[in-house]
């Protein structure tokens, strides 16, 4: 069944080849087909949310988690655009608007349309915004 198999009649029979014509050239694509615009906006409606709820339920308990929560946002959005610039340089930038609107972004179902990709990216952090709004609100009311 099995074979034991010695290093020289592997050596014998193996072709060798260096390693740069085996390796393909190194590109690297790290831009998220993603508008640079679209991306601020994400993260600022997320950062606006707590703004909301941070000045609407102001209280010094609230002062560190809020900070903390802050933190995590800045670190979810700011990891990621420091890695678009890292080395290996990429070969490709962030997408333009023009090209965006033109083009639209490629999902794993096919192309979408710049306004079907900017509902689906934008729905979720404005309905957050705007969830934050009302609970605000509602608090202000009843208070």
């Amino acid at each position: 069944m099995a074979e034991r198999v010695t290093r020289q009649a592997v050596a014998e029979k193996a072709i060798v080849h260096s390693e740069a014509a085996l390796l393909p050239p190194h590109v690297v694509d790290r831009s998220f087909e993603m508008p640079t615009a679209l991306y601020a906006a994400v993260a600022a409606l997320f950062l606006g949310f707590m703004a909301v709820t941070g000045i609407g339920f102001a209280t010094r308990e609230l002062i560190l988690p809020v900070g903390v929560i802050v933190l995590f946002i800045v670190g979810f959005f700011g990891v990621p655009s420091i890695w678009v610039r890292m080395v290996p340089e990429s070969r490709r930038a962030a997408l333009s608007w023009s090209r965006f609107k033109m083009d639209g972004i490629a999902t794993e179902h096919g192309r979408v349309s710049a306004t079907q990709a900017m509902v689906q990216v934008l729905i979720l952090p404005v309905l957050i915004f705007l969830w934050g709004i009302a609970v605000v609100t509602v608090a202000a009311i009843v208070h």
